[in-house]
């Protein structure tokens, strides 16, 4: 999974800071989750966002909003944060067509290192941002939902070189739970540096009832498994 994804993502991220230096002047701003900042207000985050919606834990969208100001409008959840959710502005995506750049054409999207994601901030009642959660969009085809995973490899390494240590635990299988193509991640991690907590797991495997074969057709299914990686991060 993550092998079979990773030539293709390292070679998008070359030809990317090739171009990037000959044209970044010019184009509109790109989108990038990371330079949002915990601990700051949300007059603080950067441009290159937009759809703005009341997040779902993690899911699509519900009620749409005109900017981060409007946050107050979403339930809060049980620690009295509001969950955020967001989109890269795609002005890039569509300059990058009228222009012919192919190489950010294949990256556009609401994506974390090639993988597409739901994205959302935490905001407290004092507006000030407190955490960021993302998790990998089935949803979206243009990446194999049996390639999605690599996301929790892409993410437990960043954020190792943090200073600090995941403490995973890798869970067994479950009654009527089977792997795919013989390989299975339930794994479960959590780290604290500096005052940030995070928390990352993966889950890939046939869930019961999921087969790889229809037994009525004898034909292959399609998705019928679970890829799922789900990351936050946040400050208390």
């Amino acid at each position: 999974m993550f092998r079979s994804i990773l030539p293709a993502f390292l070679a998008m991220m070359t030809t990317a800071s090739l171009i990037w230096p000959a044209v970044a002047a010019r184009y509109p701003v790109q989108g990038d989750v990371w330079k949002i900042q915990l601990g700051q207000p949300t007059t603080a985050i950067p441009e290159g966002f937009a759809d703005f919606a009341c997040g779902t834990n993690g899911g699509p969208p519900s009620q749409p909003l005109s900017g981060w100001s409007d946050f107050m409008t979403c339930t809060p959840e049980a620690n009295g944060w509001r969950e955020v959710y967001f989109r890269y502005d795609d002005e890039l995506e569509y300059w990058a067509k009228a222009n012919n750049y192919d190489e950010i054409i294949a990256g556009a999207g609401t994506k974390v290192y090639g993988i597409p994601a739901v994205m959302s901030v935490l905001i407290d009642n004092k507006g000030i941002i407190k955490g960021l959660r993302l998790v990998n969009d089935p949803r979206d085809d243009s990446v194999r939902l049996e390639d999605q995973e690599a996301l929790y490899s892409f993410l437990r390494n960043r954020f190792m070189s943090t200073g600090g240590k995941w403490n995973c635990t890798s869970q067994p299988l479950a009654n009527g739970e089977s792997p795919v193509n013989g390989t299975f991640v339930k794994d479960d991690c959590s780290m604290s540096v500096n005052g940030t907590q995070y928390s990352l797991s993966a889950r890939y495997l046939r869930r019961a009832g999921e087969r790889q074969i229809d037994p009525h057709t004898g034909q292959f299914t399609q998705n019928q498994f679970e890829s799922n990686v789900r990351f936050e991060m946040h400050v208390d």
